[in-house]
Order: structure tokens, then sequence, then C-alpha cells
């Protein structure tokens, strides 16, 4: 018998395309993700609907590429779906998904540099103010290339902290870093974001 997660890529791949996810509330998201343990494929797709774009948004913000991006986002679905069953719910399930993201993130920046591309048309930024408080958007293209250039461990902490607005606790947690080093990473990378935008920018 296949797995379920087989059909997975091609069920993502329609719900990226779709706009915004699911609203689960804490109760529900812990009825689907008891239901996943017995391999209910359903009760995982409400939870694709539920992170897929904040899943595809954070990959995004690591390699500057839709299809790199997308092709991140449903590795980690793959990845939480065959490990869902050992998922015990010691943090919460955002967490865990999100290291699951970061984790494969690094791993693919490691492998290869991958191509900067615009990020696409009709895929608002859920976090708002970030980049609408930009100048122009030759700057935030200038911030965007700033943002590639960081060393990862304050790429990914300036990534959850001000494009998710994780807390500095949720930061520590799913880079299994103390909050005094979030909180040291998150200073170095806005120092230098700084000084790489305004290199750029002269």
């Amino acid at each position: 018998m296949s797995s379920p997660a087989l059909a997975l890529p091609l069920r993502l791949a329609a719900a990226a395309a779709s706009p915004g996810g699911e609203t689960l509330s804490r109760d529900e998201e812990r009825e689907a993700i008891e239901a996943c343990r017995g391999l209910e494929r359903e009760a995982f797709d409400r939870l694709v609907l539920r992170y897929q774009r904040d899943v595809y948004r954070l990959c995004y913000r690591f390699v500057n590429n839709h299809e790199d991006a997308n092709d991140l986002a449903q590795e980690v679905f793959l990845r939480a779906w065959r490990a869902i069953p050992r998922f015990r719910g010691e943090s919460s399930f955002s967490t865990w998904l999100y290291r699951i993201a970061v984790n494969a993130c690094l791993n693919f920046r490691a492998l290869r540099r991958p191509a900067t591309q615009e990020l696409p048309d009709g895929l608002p930024d859920p976090v708002p103010g970030a980049e609408a408080r930009l100048a122009s958007a030759d700057e935030a293209r200038r911030v965007r290339a700033a943002i590639a250039q960081l060393p990862e461990k304050q790429r990914a902490t300036l990534i959850l902290k001000v494009y998710h607005e994780l807390t500095h606790e949720e930061v520590a947690e799913i880079l299994g870093s103390a909050v005094g080093t979030v909180k040291a990473n998150l200073f170095h990378a806005l120092g230098n974001l700084r000084r790489r935008v305004a290199e750029e920018g002269r």
C-alpha cells in the first residue's frame, strides 16, 4: 500500500496558488494532529492549508526564488507528514514545523547558492508594514539582497523575528539557541543589514 504522502506535492502545489490559508482553533489543530498520528490524510491536508503560505514565505525569505521556495515548502510538509507520528507536543506545532523548514532551508543553501528572483505578483506579505515602509521598490530590492548576504544564523533570526513576528523565545526554540543568543544575532543582523543597504545605495 502506497503512502498518502506521495500525493502531497500535487495538493500543496495547488494550495500554494490559493488566496490565504484555513483558520484552525487550537482545539481543531490538536484534533487534526491527533488524527494525523493515525495517518488520516484529510487531517494533514487541513494543517497544510493552515500553514502552507507561512512555510512558503519562510522558505522564500531564505532562498529568494519562487520555484526553489515552492519545492522546499513541499519538502517541509513531506518531512512533517513522515515525522508527525513522533510529534509529542513539547513545543507548539508551528514551532515544530518552522524548525523543519529552517533546517531544510539551511541544508539547501549549504548545497548551493540559489538564484535571486523577485517575489511573484499576487502574494501580498502577510506581515503588514515590513517592506511597505520602505521608500521605494529599489530600496526593497537592496534590502532583500542584503538579507541574502547575512550569516545564516543572523538571517534565520531576522526572518523569524521580523517577517514572522515570533517572540525571542519562539525563535530560540526553533533555532535551538539561548534567548540571549537570539537577541545578539538580531542586533548584529540589523546592524549588518543597515550597513549593507547603505553600501548598496552608494
